[in-house]
């Protein structure tokens, strides 16, 4: 089995993240922190749970946590600064499930999906720079035909990471060029293939049910495949993504998720909403557009560097 690059590096990779999650602004250095500053009573807690419904974690997890906090505080074994950090830590630790190859498929095939503007096409780059420092070998396939600059974006990003493109013209058939593209993997022994497809919005009918269309075409050359369903989200968009994860894994069966552009307006708490509204795998964060700003999720630094801790969090 590859090695995982995120054992290779994290204490950078967790630099980065904590320097550029919410700009660089932990919770702690908001309402919430203030709020850890004192007891947690009863009156507290609720004024909590507020401020994290605010920071994108949603209702559900919201409640969650400061239930956590409730049980954790009656122990006092730990600073409430710790005890939010490991109750985060606790909530994410089931979404952390990197994307293994499995070998006895190839190629095997990821389809990435996303709306416009999520970072789709630039976090297929990374994904294919990511697997080749595992020792795979990548194909990239530009099924995103209706936006002309799509194809040449992953064209650039292809030869930057050294991995071959397979397009076709212009509004060609998106399920077409795949199927082309699987062909091409075969011939020339590719290890994964990564398909791009059209950005397109949730609510948009006619995309959506394009998708069906491309899994079937997919189907046709491997049953088991596509064998990831990668959805992009962009993380600064809060409960509006999680409203687009729930629309496209009704569509389509999603099998994991990609958090993109932590280093903005994001306040990460939309992680800790999926992990109670629809509990999906995260497989990579992005922190920035640089091919080294991408790494698989793992929650004990997310939680740390969304606290503020100095080192990620391992207690459990």
């Amino acid at each position: 089995m590859a090695t995982d690059s995120a054992q290779e590096g994290p204490s950078s990779f967790f630099g980065k993240l904590r320097q550029r999650l919410n700009k660089g602004k932990s919770w702690l250095s908001g309402n919430i922190g203030s709020l850890l500053e004192h007891p947690l009573d009863d009156a507290t807690l609720e004024e909590l749970e507020e401020q994290l419904i605010l920071a994108d974690v949603g209702v559900e997890a919201a409640a969650w946590v400061t239930d956590e906090l409730r049980k954790r505080n009656k122990a006092k074994d730990a600073s409430p600064t710790q005890q939010l950090r490991t109750a985060v830590a606790n909530l994410l630790e089931p979404l952390a499930e990197p994307l293994v190859i499995d070998r006895g498929k190839q190629p095997f095939i990821i389809l990435v999906l996303g709306v416009n503007g999520a970072g789709k096409t630039t976090s297929i780059g990374k994904l294919a720079q990511h697997f080749q420092q595992q020792g795979f070998s990548t194909l990239l396939a530009a099924g995103d035909t209706f936006r002309a600059a799509a194809v040449e974006q992953l064209q650039e990003w292809g030869k930057r990471v050294n991995a071959p493109v397979i397009t076709q013209a212009p509004g060609a058939d998106p399920a077409a060029v795949i199927f082309d593209a699987l062909g091409a993997a075969r011939a020339r022994d590719i290890d994964i293939v990564i398909a791009d497809t059209a950005g397109r919005l949730h609510t948009a009918a006619g995309l959506m049910d394009e998708l069906d269309k491309i899994k079937r075409v997919i189907g046709r050359f491997d049953a088991s495949a596509p064998h990831e369903t990668l959805l992009v989200l962009d993380a600064s968009q809060g409960q509006n993504a999680l409203v687009q994860a729930r629309q496209f894994h009704a569509k389509v069966g999603l099998t994991g998720l990609a958090l993109t552009k932590l280093d903005g307006s994001a306040k990460g708490g939309i992680a800790l909403a999926i992990a109670k509204a629809m509990p999906m795998p995260i497989r990579f964060i992005g922190v920035g557009e640089g091919v080294d700003d991408f790494n698989v999720f793992d929650a004990d630094e997310f939680a740390a560097a969304l606290i503020g801790a100095d080192e990620p969090d391992t207690q459990s």
